[in-house]
């Protein structure tokens, strides 16, 4: 192969001659054809009465916007599942970590120094506290589990309007002639 020997004063007049190569230029991007109504839900649609493209176009649109009307009319639909009562937070708990932590705390102020009376104290300060703890703990994990609820449920009824729109609108095609799938 044959090196062909080319002075530096000429390489940047070449590079910019091959950018602006007809080849190398970027062709504007045409942008995508708008999705029908119906293909943005999922479903095929064959004109079964020979409309055209045209009136195929205004019959999904008007149908998904009655079906849009229709189901944000509709009663919810019923849930199979009962919402089970909140728990309640148990009650007590710095009580009994109280109690719990001053029997503790007398025992080990009684071995400790021969003590059980200052023990104790420490003890049912200490109990108090963890007790407190888990009071919150209990309450914290409770409204983090409802909240995970809520937002299922919220996800579900999404998910049930997006049903009905769609099965709405095959129907509302269908009734206009054409074939649903």
């Amino acid at each position: 192969m044959t090196r062909i020997p080319v002075p530096a004063r000429v390489l940047p007049g070449l590079f910019a001659a091959a950018l602006a190569s007809p080849l190398l230029a970027q062709q504007p991007a045409t942008p995508p054809a708008p999705a029908s109504p119906a293909a943005a839900l999922g479903l095929y649609v064959y004109p079964a009465k020979g409309q055209d493209a045209a009136q195929q176009a205004k019959d999904e649109t008007e149908c998904r916007d009655w079906s849009k009307a229709q189901a944000s009319n509709a009663p919810a639909p019923a849930t199979t599942a009962q919402a089970e009562p909140a728990k309640q937070v148990p009650g007590g708990e710095r009580i009994k970590g109280a109690v719990r932590g001053a029997a503790a705390g007398a025992v080990i102020g009684e071995v400790a120094n021969d003590d059980a009376s200052e023990g104790a104290k420490v003890g049912a300060a200490a109990g108090t506290l963890a007790g407190g703890h888990r009071t919150r703990k209990a309450r914290r994990d409770q409204k983090e589990e409802a909240q995970e609820q809520a937002a299922e449920q919220a996800k579900a009824a999404e998910q049930a309007q997006a049903d009905a729109v769609k099965r709405g609108m095959a129907a509302c095609l269908e009734g206009r002639g054409y074939t649903v799938k």
